[in-house]
């Protein structure tokens, strides 16, 4: 296959998201407690765990990702799911969900990937937020080009999520994540305003875009626990309850990175995912110094990636 000339500065897009994408993912894991009880670390916003900080299912499919686009040029379904399988094999203990187990154990037992992505959820197919959570390294990779963005978006979440609403979930994040990136030097009021625009008319209709509406229309200032309770937080780890209050995170903070970790994780919910969604979206648009260091040294080292503290991540 004859790649795109701009190739290596594609990538070096997408492993700046799966950077931030996986320090969210990673910081997020902190955050679960017993009784989901509000401890120290959130009310004083500080973290003193020196790590290493685990990163879970979030990130082992989005480095998958990342391989794949780095060796296609694009979302190879089969290459794709070939990977996520070897993935899966090795690190099963990642904190994969139940349907992902079905899936991957399914298709290790010979069975097609379409055919046993469909038959999830009895033959409905998962409409859950793994396609999302793992997708933002697909819109930096194709930021120039939004339709681009869609259709590989779709193709990287049908191999697990029949559901159109999965689906659904995964083309709103990796629109968010290329206009994070084309806007990233517009004010930043300016930057929001497309984003919104842009996401909500490309996610295709249903619940998880009539969520997205919703979320355009909630006032960034308003209170935390409000917009959570609006929009959802993560916690049905379903798409239509997971990406609309992703996308208010993302809009109220692109020029910041810890911020918006701290928003996000402090609507508790599947917050390891949520921080996953929002710091791969966040890190193509906030400055690299908004990244706290201690927090990319503290999370788990990611195998087969050049990512560290001199990592070329831009202004």
């Amino acid at each position: 296959m004859e790649r795109d000339p701009q190739h290596e500065l594609r990538i070096e897009r997408a492993e700046r998201s799966l950077e931030g994408l996986s320090v969210g993912d990673a910081f997020g894991e902190r955050f679960f407690a017993p009784g989901d009880v509000i401890g120290p670390w959130l009310l004083e916003r500080a973290i003193t765990d020196p790590g290493p900080w685990r990163w879970t299912d979030d990130t082992a499919m989005a480095l998958e990702i990342v391989q794949t686009l780095r060796e296609h040029g694009d979302i190879d379904e089969d290459a794709l799911v070939s990977r996520l399988l070897q993935r899966y094999r090795r690190e099963p203990w990642r904190g994969y969900g139940g349907g992902a187990h079905r899936l991957f154990e399914t298709i290790a037992g010979g069975v097609p990937w379409q055919e046993a992505s469909r038959a999830l959820f009895r033959g409905e197919g998962s409409f859950g937020n793994g396609g999302a959570m793992r997708v933002a390294p697909v819109g930096a990779y194709f930021a120039e080009d939004l339709d681009a963005v869609v259709e590989a978006a779709k193709r990287s979440a049908t191999v697990t999520h029949a559901h159109p609403e999965g689906q659904a979930g995964a083309v709103a994040v990796a629109v968010a994540a290329a206009v994070a990136w084309q806007t990233r030097d517009e004010p930043a009021d300016v930057a929001e305003a497309r984003l919104l625009d842009e996401v909500l008319a490309r996610t295709p209709a249903g619940w998880t875009r009539d969520g997205i509406d919703k979320a355009r229309n909630t006032e960034r200032s308003a209170r935390l626990e409000n917009a959570a309770m609006r929009l959802g937080n993560g916690s049905e780890t379903s798409s239509q309850d997971t990406v609309p209050l992703c996308i208010w995170c993302i809009a109220r903070h692109l020029r910041s990175y810890e911020d918006a970790m701290w928003t996000t994780v402090e609507a508790l919910g599947d917050r390891d995912t949520t921080c996953a969604i929002v710091g791969g979206v966040v890190a193509l648009s906030a400055p690299a110094s908004t990244m706290p260091a201690a927090w990319r040294q503290a999370r788990e080292p990611l195998e087969g990636i050049a990512l560290d503290d001199e990592s070329p991540l831009g202004p």
